[in-house]
């Protein structure tokens, strides 16, 4: 089905009228006369119809199969440049809540679009975001409406996608709320803001790596709220991303303060006699590290030699049950190092001769 037909409003066209319903949506959401409700509530449903109408069209204009590029390219341009001027991004965002639940998918599928679009070495909705920066901080935000949580997750993601965006968010306080959302009771949306949260960690390595120097204090004092949880899979997940966060090259300054603070190993210690075996595998990849440190600080090293004898003991016992379980073998293989370091301490001398490194597996250029 040809996708502009006689009768099909141009781009223009269609943003005003998305542009016109979605503020009748908002002055009707205002209005709070009681004797008027059911009126209300009955144009209410009419202009939220039209609102999904008109993304549909949007959604069509986007994605639709052109058999003629140039006209395609134009059609594109055109709706790209009526976004903008009339800030219609942002007007999605603010009334995300009050469109139904296709057209909030439709939002997200041409908030996404948009994102990606790209003219040569520049993409435009990025620049256009990067100067207005509120649409992020609503998006985060979104986390607190349940309704419409996971939409503004999937597209702050891709918006984090973007190195220039990535840094407004990182660098904004709104970001440290994603650790409250993390601990959501909502599975879903706790899982979702985990994946932001882990997108904004991992994704541009040299950002992220000035950002943890820079901010190291206020960024692991709310991650320490993350691995204390109470909640198995919050604990589980943030101690994974822990250690490929200690194990990255680019976090080497970042790595060489964590595992300098005593506080930090016994929060491990007391971890890996977590009742979770899963627990218990993910803290031991972030223990190896204080062991293998060829450097440690005195306070470090006394805690590893007070409780030498029990460590020892204690790992001793610490297997991958399953031969066959992938990295197994390497698992028992840095196993077998961490104990043999730790019960050879006392040799250790740091003013001429340090032990070998534990062969770490690094994090990805």
């Amino acid at each position: 089905m040809p996708l502009f037909g006689k009768n099909s409003r141009n781009p223009a066209e269609v943003v005003k009228s998305l542009k016109e319903a979605l503020l009748m949506l908002e002055k009707l959401d205002k209005k709070s006369d009681k004797e008027q409700l059911p009126m209300m509530l009955s144009r209410a449903l009419k202009v939220q119809e039209d609102v999904s109408k008109s993304l549909s069209v949007m959604k069509n204009i986007l994605y639709g199969n052109h058999r003629n590029d140039t006209q395609a390219e134009m059609q594109l341009s055109q709706i790209g440049q009526e976004v903008y001027s009339s800030h219609l991004l942002l007007l999605l965002i603010q009334n995300l809540s009050k469109i139904d639940f296709e057209g909030r998918k439709d939002v997200g599928h041409i908030f996404n679009n948009m994102l990606r679009r790209q003219i040569g070495p520049r993409f435009p909705t990025v620049e256009y975001l990067y100067l207005k920066p509120q649409i992020l901080f609503l998006l985060l935000s979104g986390y607190e409406n349940t309704d419409i949580a996971l939409n503004c997750g999937g597209m702050l993601r891709e918006c984090a996608k973007h190195e220039d965006l990535a840094k407004l968010i990182l660098c904004s306080d709104e970001f440290y709320n994603l650790f409250k959302y993390v601990e959501s009771p909502l599975f879903d949306l706790a899982a979702d803001a985990f994946n932001t949260l882990r997108d904004l960690l991992t994704r541009h390595k040299r950002l992220v790596s000035e950002f943890l120097e820079l901010n190291y204090d206020r960024v692991f004092t709310h991650y320490q709220t993350l691995l204390t949880s109470e909640n198995y899979v919050t604990r589980r997940q943030s101690l994974k991303l822990l250690g490929e966060l200690l194990l990255d090259r680019s976090n080497y300054n970042v790595m060489s303060r964590y595992i300098s603070n005593s506080e930090n190993l016994k929060l491990m210690m007391n971890l890996l006699k977590d009742k979770s075996r899963n627990i218990r595998i993910e803290t031991f990849h972030v223990f190896k590290v204080f062991v293998a440190n060829p450097h440690k600080p005195k306070p470090i090293l006394d805690i590893l030699v007070r409780n030498r004898e029990k460590m020892v003991d204690f790992l001793s016992k610490f297997r991958v049950t399953n031969e066959n379980e992938p990295g197994s073998e390497q698992f028992n293989e840095e196993l077998a190092y961490v104990i043999r370091q730790i019960r050879d301490l006392k040799s250790w001398d740091h003013s001429s001769n340090v032990p070998p490194t534990l062969p770490l597996k690094e994090g990805p250029e």
